[in-house]
């Protein structure tokens, strides 16, 4: 497995089952390590590691998230070694979607269940403006959301060196359009949200419903936008009793 691109978040290579986790908008791997700390023996936690930050900060980030699919399917394509599921947070949502379509395409293993987070369904379009505002809209829409230590977004080195990588996931991320509007996936969807996210309403998560063949779940936790984190001990259990593992 190419570890450019995945990042071992618990290791677990006896376990019966991976889940392979997409980071949102500006985010990394590292976002799953309170998920991780979380997970029982009988799952190993892996996250993809998109260009453009942390140690590939370096590397230019993908702006547009069709591209951005590929890439990721290349590498995950017959290389997750046994069954395995996804879960893909806000941006990471739609990119573990569009990732679980090029893999049936290509006739490869699939995710057993499509966990997404945060997220409204693929076909709802909605205008965002974010990639366009200058550095300061852009923070004010990460400090809104949560999930970022106020004190970093306050320190010009930090922004200076995040900013690249968050500006090209809101552009992916918001120039985004399903195509077709009613593309479906063969792996059953299971559709997390928090109750007071600003990004998503229930209606909008239910809507995932029509992008899939497999049948569709919704579980509404509480918090906001950033509830994956506050709330990793009852997501990881809900995802451990979702797989039916022990």
């Amino acid at each position: 497995m190419d570890r450019t691109w995945i990042r071992v978040v618990r290791e677990r290579p006896e376990a019966p089952v991976r889940l392979v986790c997409f980071p949102h908008a500006g985010g990394a791997a590292s976002a799953f390590l309170p998920l991780g700390r979380r997970a029982g023996d009988d799952i190993e936690i892996l996250a993809v590691q998109y260009p453009g930050r942390q140690d590939r900060y370096r590397e230019p980030a993908v702006t547009e998230l069709g591209q951005l699919a590929d890439r990721v399917a290349d590498v995950l394509a017959g290389a997750v070694p046994g069954p395995f599921a996804f879960l893909g947070h806000s941006m990471g949502a739609v990119v573990a979607f569009e990732v679980t379509r090029r893999l049936e395409r290509r006739g490869a293993p699939a995710p057993q269940v499509l966990f997404v987070s945060g997220r409204r369904a693929p076909s709802l379009v909605r205008e965002e403006d974010v990639h366009q505002r200058d550095d300061a809209g852009v923070l004010a829409e990460m400090k809104r959301l949560g999930g970022t230590d106020t004190d970093l977004l306050a320190d010009p080195e930090v922004v200076e060196m995040i900013m690249p990588a968050l500006r090209a996931d809101y552009t992916a991320v918001e120039t985004y359009r399903c195509d077709p509007p009613g593309a479906v996936v063969r792996s059953p969807i299971e559709v997390l949200i928090g109750d007071s996210d600003p990004r998503v309403s229930v209606a909008e998560a239910k809507d995932w419903a029509h992008h899939t063949t497999a049948g569709c779940g919704l579980r509404v936790f509480p918090g906001g936008h950033f509830y994956l984190t506050d709330r990793a001990a009852e997501v990881m259990a809900h995802i451990t009793a979702t797989l039916r593992l022990p």
